[in-house]
């Protein structure tokens, strides 16, 4: 029997984590400045794994990570996302979690478990953390916030999955969100002015959207 195939089915829990604004971030400040940022990323992602392993896999910006249980992932990643928004240097993150059988092949999941965690990992906001019925149910079970979103339809899955938003870290004001590198503002720094019109980190992010404003979209 292969490797692959004796370690097919079994359970796991899938997590997709990453930058929502690091591609602006290397066309805005360049390439050297949006590596500095993912090395800080990378940094807190290897802390928050201590004693787990370390990442699955690494793609660009994105943390693939494999956990054995629901329960084990909310923590070690609420841990991550948490720190993530306590990070200044960070703009803020996406994330997916989904459980379920995966198959293995030099250590790597593969499978519809793995493919749905990332179809709804490119469907979670700036600060989103969107997960599937098992991780909700488990996060419920911790007293941890929830919010059903109903059913949605993914590329390449048959059939409509149901959807789930967990409250792992604070949820983001989309008002002091930063269109261009998805920088959040402190809250305690801004809560006492009134929001017009789109905030900025700095007057490079500023510059970049009043040139091309539909090429970042406002967070919702």
């Amino acid at each position: 029997m292969s490797q692959t195939q004796s370690s097919a089915g079994a359970p796991a829990t899938v997590a997709f984590i990453d930058l929502a604004g690091f591609s602006a971030i290397a066309d805005v400040y360049g390439d050297a400045a949006a590596i500095d940022v993912l090395e800080i990323f990378e940094s807190m992602v290897r802390e928050a794994l201590s004693g787990y392993g370390p990442p699955i896999k690494w793609i660009g910006d994105e943390a693939m990570l494999s956990f054995p249980e629901p329960e084990i992932a909310i923590q070690v990643v609420g841990a991550l996302l948490q720190a993530c928004r306590k990070e200044p240097r960070l703009p803020l993150t996406r994330a997916a979690l989904n459980h379920g059988p995966v198959i293995r092949r030099a250590n790597d999941p593969f499978g519809s478990t793995v493919n749905i965690a990332a179809r709804i990992a490119s469907l979670a906001s700036p600060g989103q953390l969107l997960a599937t019925r098992p991780i909700a149910e488990a996060a419920a079970a911790k007293g941890i916030l929830t919010k059903d979103l109903g059913k949605v339809a993914l590329r390449s899955v048959t059939g409509e999955v149901p959807l789930y938003e967990v409250e792992l870290a604070p949820s983001p004001d989309p008002a002091w969100i930063d269109p261009v590198c998805k920088m959040h503002a402190p809250y305690r720094s801004y809560r006492r002015a009134a929001a017009e019109g789109p905030w900025f980190c700095s007057p490079r992010c500023e510059e970049a959207y009043r040139k091309s404003p539909q090429t970042y979209p406002l967070t919702r």
